[in-house]
């Protein structure tokens, strides 16, 4: 009764936050075409919210969906500040699969990735259950540790430099607990999902960047110092919040938190004379105390004006400042340093348009393109296909998000041709 009771005063509230679905085949990054989504609050999960069909790139129509007051999530309190929706899935071919618990928050657009898995293919997806937010629901604390890990001891290793990897494993639960899966998760996604778990992406845009730059870091230093497989175990980092930071199998992140990932990834924190990114600690500043950044503090200096790296140094010390990783793994070729747009032309273009090209067999939304170096205006179109079908802002410019956004789309499109 008091689900439903919970699923009807949201129902009536006149707040609303968006939801755009995205299907793919759990083999890559297929689009799956026509296939059925039915919405419906996870309080009440048999009234049908909305009914909606993906289009040819596997995408649903952004609806706008009723969350509580965005208030609830600008300040602690008992009041949970998200509505939660079942999402029901079935595609020709494809086993259903159903999510339960997307999270949505009042003004900002939420988007919902699943992963259907092909029928001939053995074994079946498991329904999805998303937890509740480390910010409302009862998780461990951090366990404390110190910030700069030792890196001379006899048999350590280290990396010589810092890289963006390409993909971290992810252990889903605690490190000694060897019945829970490892996932293999792209970087950017791990982030976004992390973003998505910690903190709340109504919360000033400063703030979120702050607290993306702290969740990095402590993802680049468990990656830099190889810090788990130095203690014999096979991933990079776990889920649990005791020993690292919350990621979440299958769960939505947020428009606003993904365009950020995608425009500050190869960024962590660093301290003078420090080669290792910095283990940067951070809790939510009202149950947990910690010597790091305090997520709740965090939110209330961005409301008052302060710019991400004064929150930085407010709660790590005026050293700490950004850098950036020497290379990003699994791209064909770096970002030029400069945008694309209209008038420019020569070999980066022209290996843009080819990327754009091969993209295009598998999401035909995008024109093709004639593969001339010179960036005009239909290429500027079919870069604005592109930033819409992935989530960034149309400006039909190749900035740098796009440019790196281009090539993962790329390289995952072309293993899938790949012979096994």
């Amino acid at each position: 009764m008091a689900n439903k009771l919970h699923a009807a005063q949201t129902i009536d509230s006149p707040y609303a936050g968006g939801l755009k679905i995205s299907l793919t085949s759990s083999l890559g990054p297929l689009p799956i075409k026509g296939a059925s989504v039915t919405i419906s609050l996870t309080g009440d999960p048999d009234s049908v919210v909305e009914t909606l069909t993906t289009d040819e790139s596997g995408q649903t129509d952004t609806v706008e969906l009723p969350a509580p007051p965005v208030e609830y999530s600008l300040t602690p309190t008992d009041q949970q500040p998200y509505s939660q929706y079942n999402i029901s899935v079935e595609a020709p071919g494809f086993e259903p699969v159903l999510v339960s618990g997307t999270q949505i928050l009042a003004d900002v657009t939420a988007f919902q990735p699943i992963a259907l898995i092909p029928e001939e293919r053995p074994g079946r997806e498991e329904d999805i259950v998303i937890p509740a937010h480390t910010l409302f629901g009862d998780f461990p604390p951090k366990i404390p540790e110190a910030e700069i890990k030792p890196v001379d001891e006899t048999g350590e290793i280290v990396l010589s430099r810092v890289v963006i990897p390409e993909f971290v494993i992810v252990h889903d639960g605690v490190p000694s607990d060897s019945t829970a899966p490892n996932y293999y998760v792209r970087y950017t996604d791990y982030i976004k999902n992390v973003a998505s778990s910690e903190i709340y992406a109504t919360w000033p845009e400063s703030t979120i960047y702050a607290n993306i730059l702290a969740i990095m870091s402590f993802t680049l230093n468990r990656v830099y110092t190889e810090w788990y497989r130095n203690q014999g175990y096979n991933f990079t980092i776990t889920s649990s919040t005791a020993f690292d930071q919350k990621w979440v199998y299958g769960r939505n992140i947020f428009e606003n938190i993904s365009f950020l990932v995608d425009t500050i990834f190869s960024n962590y924190l660093s301290r003078p004379g420090v080669r290792q990114p910095i283990l940067t600690s951070y809790c939510d500043g009202r149950r947990v105390n910690c010597r790091g950044l305090s997520q709740w503090g965090s939110m209330y200096l961005g409301e008052e004006g302060y710019d991400a790296i004064d929150i930085i140094h407010y709660y790590y010390g005026s050293d700490m400042y950004i850098n950036a990783a020497a290379a990003i793994s699994g791209v064909p070729s770096s970002w030029p340093g400069y945008d694309l747009t209209i008038g420019s032309s020569g070999a980066k273009v022209l290996q843009m348009q080819e990327q754009l090209n091969r993209i295009r067999q598998n999401y035909p939304a995008i024109p093709y393109l004639t593969p001339d170096g010179i960036f005009g205006q239909q290429t500027a179109e079919a870069v604005r296909v592109f930033q819409r079908v992935f989530g960034l802002p149309r400006t039909g410019v190749v900035d740098f998000p796009t440019w790196y956004e281009i090539s993962r789309i790329y390289v995952g499109v072309s293993r899938i041709a790949e012979p096994s």
